[in-house]
C-alpha cells in the first residue's frame, strides 16, 4: 500500500541542518537523537559514489532525463541532487513515526531547531523507532511506524538515488524525484500540510508531463499511471470517508470511553465493507492489505496530512491553464507570512 512506504515527508529536516551545530555538544550522548541520526545520515551520504559508476546505463540514462526535466522544463531550482548513489541493504530509507490522540485527530508534534514543530519523527533504525513508538503509547496515544523512500534536504545536502528505487517504474521514479525537488524549491516553515500537498500534487503531475515527453501518450507507461491514480483515488476515498465518520464521532459529547468503543467499532465495520466492495472498487490486489492493519487515528491522520478533500491545487491549476511550469513560478513567489494557498492564488492570477 502506497502510503506504507511513502516519500512524502520530511522529517530529517531538523537532523540536517542542526547536527553539525549539535555533534561537539552531545557527541558523547548515546542517546542524542540528532547526533545518532545525524551521523547515520552523514556516513550514507558519504558512502555515495557518482551515479555514472554504477552498471545500469538504462536507469543512468532515465534519472539524468528526469532531473532535466524538472529543472529545465518545469523550472524547479537547479541542484547537483540525485547524481549520487548509495547503496542499502533494504528497500526503505528510514522509520518514521507519527501519533494523534486516540479520541480526536489532534497531531502529536515535535519541535525541532530551525523548523519548529512537524508531525513526524524519523530514525534510520527501525528499532529506534519502535521504541519511540513504546514511549508515544504509554502517553495513552495512538502511533504509526511506516517507511520512507525519500526525502529532501532543501538543498543543505546533494539528495542521492538510493539503490532500491533501481527497481521503481519510469513514473514513480519521475514522481518522487520530482516531488523532492519541489521541496528543494518551495519550503514555508510551519506550513507542513502545505508544503506535503504542494510537492504531491505537482509530483503527479510533473510524472504524468514527463511520461508523455518520454514514451508518448499511447505508451504503456502513460496508461499504468492512470490505472494506479484510479486506485489510489478510490483508496484515499475511502479513507476520508471513514475519518469523515469519526470525525462525527469525536466531536459529539459522549464520553472519552463510549468514543473508543464506537470508534473500534465504526473501523471494523469500515473494513468489512472494504473487503465486501472490493472489487468494485480497485483493478489489482494493491490494497487488500488494508484488512489486516491496525488501523488508527495516527494512521488516518496521514491522509488528512496529505491530502485535500477539496481538491484545491486541481481546481486552481485547471483554471489557470494547466501550465505547470507557471504553476510552479507562482509557487516560488510565496512567503511565510500570509495563507499560502491564497498567495499561490494571487501569483497564478495577478
Amino acid at each position: 500500500m502506497k502510503i506504507e512506504n511513502c516519500k512524502y515527508l520530511l522529517p530529517f529536516i531538523p537532523v540536517i541542518l542542526t547536527c553539525l551545530l549539535l555533534l561537539l555538544g552531545c557527541g558523547l550522548l548515546s542517546g542524542c537523537y540528532t547526533f545518532k541520526q545525524g551521523i547515520t545520515l552523514l556516513g550514507y551520504l558519504n558512502s555515495a559514489v557518482p551515479l555514472e559508476k554504477i552498471d545500469n546505463e538504462d536507469f543512468i540514462r532515465l534519472v539524468k532525463e528526469i532531473r532535466a526535466f524538472a529543472m529545465d522544463e518545469l523550472g524547479l531550482k537547479e541542484s547537483r541532487n540525485y547524481t549520487r548513489f548509495v547503496k542499502l541493504d533494504r528497500n526503505y530509507l528510514a522509520a518514521v513515526v507519527s501519533a494523534s490522540a486516540k479520541d480526536s485527530f489532534r497531531r502529536h508534534e515535535w519541535n525541532f531547531p530551525v523548523v519548529g514543530r512537524m508531525p513526524y519523527k524519523g530514525f534510520f533504525n527501525v528499532e529506534d523507532a519502535r521504541k519511540e513508538r513504546a514511549k508515544l503509547e504509554k502517553k495513552d496515544l495512538d502511533v504509526w511506524i511506516r517507511g520512507v523512500d525519500a526525502f529532501s534536504t532543501l538543498g543543505w545536502f546533494k539528495d542521492p538515488i538510493y539503490s532500491y528505487m533501481v527497481n521503481y517504474s519510469p513514473a514513480r521514479l519521475a514522481d518522487l524525484i520530482i516531488h523532492e525537488l519541489v521541496h528543494a524549491t518551495v519550503f514555508i516553515k510551519g506550513q507542513v500540510k502545505f508544503n506535503e500537498e504542494l510537492a504531491e500534487f505537482i509530483g503527479s503531475e510533473g510524472a504524468k508531463l514527463f511520461i508523455i515527453a518520454r514514451f508518448g501518450e499511447d505508451s504503456d507507461e502513460y496508461r499504468q499511471i492512470f490505472t494506479s491514480d484510479k486506485d489510489s483515488q478510490n483508496y484515499v476515498e475511502f479513507i476520508q470517508e471513514l475519518i469523515a465518520e469519526l470525525d462525527v464521532l469525536y466531536n459529539s459529547k459522549i464520553s472519552r470511553e463510549e468514543k473508543l468503543m464506537e470508534k473500534a467499532r465504526i473501523i471494523n465495520a469500515a473494513k468489512e465493507r472494504f473487503n465486501a466492495e472490493y472489487n468494485s472498487r480497485f483493478s489489482d490486489d494493491n490494497y487488500r492489505g488494508f484488512m489486516e492493519l491496525p488501523v488508527n487515528n495516527a494512521y488516518l491522520e496521514l491522509y488528512r496530512l496529505y491530502h485535500t478533500e477539496d481538491n484545491f491545487y486541481e481546481e486552481l491549476f485547471e483554471r489557470s491553464g494547466q501550465n505547470l511550469p507557471a504553476f510552479i513560478s507562482a509557487a516560488k513567489k510565496i512567503t511565510k507570512k500570509g495563507n499560502p494557498r491564497q498567495q499561490l492564488e494571487n501569483a497564478l492570477f495577478q
